[in-house]
């Protein structure tokens, strides 16, 4: 049986779980705020849903710190977008308690989201974070979390339709800074995906053989794959070895960006996050909305187009199923406009085919009558 008592001014209460006696402040100084307090603490420890006073002390930080060893623990590659997310959901959640962080809180946090630009996807990317920390939570022994609140998805837009024409990429190239235009260059004629260009290290380049390796732990679908070096993509990692050779020798990234260390010497550093430059040198070129991703549709279109195979086209792009690579094979109206002209003369030339023949035959009744007369 629960009790209620002063201390000074203050009301505390005084309950049993398991026969465990808690005493904790009800933080009003009106009696019958306290029993109510108390009512409620019983009520939870009948129900199930109180576990000790130490859940209620638990901070977004802790949760936050959870979520960080949590993938780091299973070793996934996209930790640099969870911290990304994190970065956002501090700006909303940071210090305050987790029993606070309401299904309320949650739609406020989808508003001021959308408010500042972000859309569905991104917002979607967050909440994922955040329902993931609920969810480890609710799974540590005890429980850092009881009630989690409802996280709702978003619904998000069709797949992007956007790709790169050539003069659109080499306008985003000469906006770029010199150490982010062969990044654009790997993305633009491979189509490998972002995190799969700035992670590629020199060890899976084979400058003399002329081919990159992707080993099944690079790659996001866990499938190996090798990419063949000509012309531009070539040039583009060569000139970045000799760099390297020059300048940074034990650098083991192929793209890198030069950094100041805590000491005053520059280094060379692998790059991470780019999206300001990129949003700089896309206003600088006149782009309007374009991603790092949309270089993967470009990749894939291009392949297509130059007459590779869907089969070795989807071995260079990593992609798994046709279903997914024909989303980045995209097509538009001046495609539509070849197809259109293709398919014309192609009817002209049966037609000429025809024609030929029905003449060739008229001929040759009119010739062999002339022999017989």
């Amino acid at each position: 049986m629960g009790m209620i008592y002063l201390r000074g001014h203050t009301w505390w209460v005084k309950y049993y779980r398991d026969g465990k006696p808690y005493r904790e402040s009800a933080k009003t100084e009106k009696e019958t705020e306290a029993k109510k307090f108390l009512q409620r603490r019983e009520g939870q420890v009948v129900d199930g849903n109180f576990q000790g006073l130490k859940v209620e002390k638990i901070t977004f930080e802790d949760l936050k710190k959870d979520l960080i060893n949590d993938y780091k623990l299973n070793a996934k590659r996209s930790l640099d977008r969870a911290e990304l997310s994190i970065k956002h959901l501090d700006a909303s959640f940071k210090g305050m308690k987790v029993i606070n962080i309401t299904t309320n809180q949650v739609e406020r946090y989808i508003l001021k989201r959308k408010q500042a630009g972000a859309c569905n996807g991104t917002v979607n990317r967050e909440l994922s974070a955040l329902r993931r920390m609920m969810s480890l939570g609710t799974r540590q022994t005890p429980k850092k979390v009881i009630n989690p609140p409802f996280i709702p998805k978003l619904q998000e837009a069709d797949p992007r339709e956007v790709f790169f024409e050539h003069d659109e990429y080499q306008r985003l190239r000469e906006a770029l800074p010199d150490h982010l235009k062969p990044v654009l260059t790997m993305g633009y004629l491979t189509g490998m995906r972002k995190r799969e260009v700035l992670n590629l290290r020199w060890d899976q380049v084979n400058i003399f053989e002329r081919k990159i390796t992707l080993h099944a732990s690079d790659t996001k679908n866990k499938k190996p794959r090798i990419i063949y070096l000509a012309g531009d993509l070539y040039d583009c990692l060569r000139n970045q070895l000799i760099i390297k050779e020059r300048e940074y020798p034990e650098c083991e990234y192929v793209f890198f960006r030069e950094a100041v260390s805590p000491t005053g010497e520059i280094q060379a550093q692998p790059i991470k996050n780019f999206q300001a430059a990129w949003r700089t040198a896309c206003k600088k070129a006149k782009l309007s909305g374009k991603v790092f991703h949309d270089l993967r549709r470009s990749g894939v279109r291009n392949l297509v187009r130059s007459g590779v195979s869907e089969t070795v086209a989807m071995r260079i792009s990593g992609h798994k199923t046709r279903s997914i690579f024909q989303r980045y094979n995209i097509t538009n109206e001046e495609d539509l406009k070849q197809a259109a002209q293709r398919l014309d003369t192609h009817l002209k030339e049966i037609e000429d085919t025809r024609q030929n023949e029905s003449t060739g035959t008229i001929t040759g009744t009119i010739s062999d009558a002339r022999a017989k007369g």
